[in-house]
């Protein structure tokens, strides 16, 4: 199994402020990690530094072939290209329909062929069971509808890699549920995906890799 990250003695900080020390970690091609712990355990920071949000300092840390302790910020948005990313509070394009949040994200990234970009709209959203909802704007749709919109955006790009921040945070169980669900499906098709939690429920119920965040550190947890 081709190794997507590697993580050897990398610290987080932000201003001077030590966040996780000594982070020790690998992921593999089609992996699925949960990352747990209290809210303010370092959950998020760790997943900003592999898609080159927050700088790393100290160790060894890659994702695919790029080095992030070297990273010069012309090269992050080829990274983030390699990197799907489903935010908790959604961040879709309030002004535009489901299509259009789509084509925009795709635009961006340099797709130029019309019927290409209409094409993989409708894979997407097919993959993820909102077919047919590409006309809507995000207000019409449920909280859990806009999250699987979400991670339709996450794979427009056919990434790699899927980083998951407290995707089920604002939804209820249930809907959370079919939530973790698709991403565990996504993760069986050869994506890997990596999905922070203070649920452990989710461990439970949909078992994966699980690492915590605790006291500044990350480490293996087993049930």
């Amino acid at each position: 199994m081709g190794i997507l990250i590697s993580y050897e003695g990398v610290e987080i900080s932000r201003d001077e402020n030590i966040i996780l020390k000594d982070v020790n970690f690998e992921q593999s091609k089609g992996e699925f990690l949960y990352i747990t712990g209290r809210v303010g355990s370092g959950k998020s920071s760790l997943l900003k530094t592999l898609y080159g949000e927050m700088p790393v300092k100290k160790g060894s840390a890659r994702v695919f072939d790029y080095d992030l302790t070297k990273m010069k910020r012309k090269q992050i948005p080829f990274l983030r290209r390699k990197v799907g990313i489903v935010f908790q509070d959604f961040q879709l394009l309030t002004d535009r329909s489901v299509d259009k949040n789509l084509q925009f994200v795709l635009k961006a990234t340099g797709w130029k062929d019309k019927t290409a970009i209409e094409e993989r709209i409708k894979e997407v959203l097919i993959q993820v069971g909102m077919a047919n909802k590409g006309y809507k704007f995000p207000h019409e749709l449920s909280g859990g509808e806009q999250q699987r919109i979400v991670i339709a955006r996450a794979l427009l790009n056919s990434p790699e890699l899927i980083l998951a921040d407290e995707p089920t945070g604002n939804l209820d169980p249930e809907t959370g549920s079919l939530i973790v669900q698709l991403l565990q499906d996504i993760s069986e098709n050869g994506t890997a995906v990596i999905m922070t939690t203070h649920n452990y429920n989710w461990v439970q119920i949909f078992p994966g890799k699980v690492k915590k965040c605790e006291n500044g550190r990350l480490m293996d947890w087993d049930l």
